[in-house]
C-alpha cells in the first residue's frame, strides 16, 4: 500500500506522515527539506533559484514515488503530484520564465510517462492536510527555520497565502488517486485523541477503497 499526505507548507504534514506510518508499521519517506542546499538560496533570491529549486525536488520526488510504488509499503511527506502547483506559482510571480515552466512540464509528463509503466502506477490514497492561515504562519514559525521567517520579508507572507488559497484548487482537481482531507485545526496532531481519530478516519476510508 502506497499512501501520500499533502498539503501547504507548515500545515503538519510531517507529523501526520510519520503517524501514519507507524500505525500502519510501514517505511515513510520524509521530504527532502533539511538536506537540500537549493531551498535557502531560494529564499534569499527565488529569481535566481526558482527554477533549479523545482527541478531538485522533481528529481528527488520522482525517485521516492518510484520507489515507493515498487515497494508498495510506504507512506510519503509530499510527493510528485504536487510540484507543479508550486512550479506555475513560482512562473506566476515572475521566478520561472514560460520557458523554464514549458521544459519544466515535459519532464514532469516524461517522469509520468514512466510512473505508468509500473506495476502499480498510482498511490492508493492521498491524504491532505488543511488548517486556517493563521494555523500556517504560527507553525512555520514555532519551527524556526529562518529562511521560511516572514518577519523581515513580507512578499514571503504574500507568497504562503498564494500558495494556501492555490492548494485548495489542487484538491479539488487532484484525481490521480482516491483522496481524503482532514483539518488539523480541528484535529491538532498534539492531542494524542486526536491522533487516535484521524487514524480512524484513514483507516475507514482505506476499508472503502480496498
Amino acid at each position: 500500500m502506497v499512501i501520500i499526505t499533502a498539503g501547504m507548507i507548515g500545515v503538519g504534514k510531517t507529523t501526520l506522515t510519520a503517524k501514519i506510518a507507524d500505525h500502519l508499521n510501514t517505511k515513510a519517506f520524509f521530504e527532502p527539506v533539511g538536506e537540500n542546499p537549493v531551498l535557502p538560496l531560494y529564499y534569499k533570491d527565488p529569481k535566481q533559484y526558482g527554477f533549479l529549486l523545482q527541478i531538485y525536488f522533481l528529481n528527488k520526488r520522482f525517485s521516492m514515488i518510484k520507489q515507493a510504488l515498487s515497494d508498495d509499503n510506504n507512506v510519503l511527506d509530499r510527493s510528485i503530484y504536487e510540484d507543479a502547483l508550486f512550479t506555475k506559482e513560482n512562473n506566476a510571480e515572475g521566478n520561472i520564465s514560460d520557458t523554464e515552466l514549458d521544459v519544466y512540464l515535459k519532464l514532469l509528463d516524461n517522469m509520468m510517462s514512466d510512473l505508468n509503466k509500473l506495476p502499480k502506477k498510482a498511490p492508493d490514497l492521498m491524504v491532505y492536510s488543511e488548517t486556517s492561515f493563521e494555523t500556517i504562519l504560527y507553525r512555520i514559525k514555532k519551527r524556526g527555520r529562518d529562511y521560511e521567517q516572514i518577519d523581515d520579508n513580507p512578499e514571503l507572507k504574500d507568497y504562503y497565502y498564494k500558495m494556501w488559497n492555490a492548494y485548495k484548487d489542487w484538491y479539488q482537481e487532484y484525481d490521480a488517486s482516491p483522496k481524503m482531507k482532514i483539518d488539523l485545526d480541528k484535529y491538532n496532531l498534539e492531542d494524542p485523541q486526536n491522533v487516535t481519530t484521524v487514524l480512524n478516519m484513514i483507516d475507514e476510508r482505506l476499508k472503502k477503497i480496498r
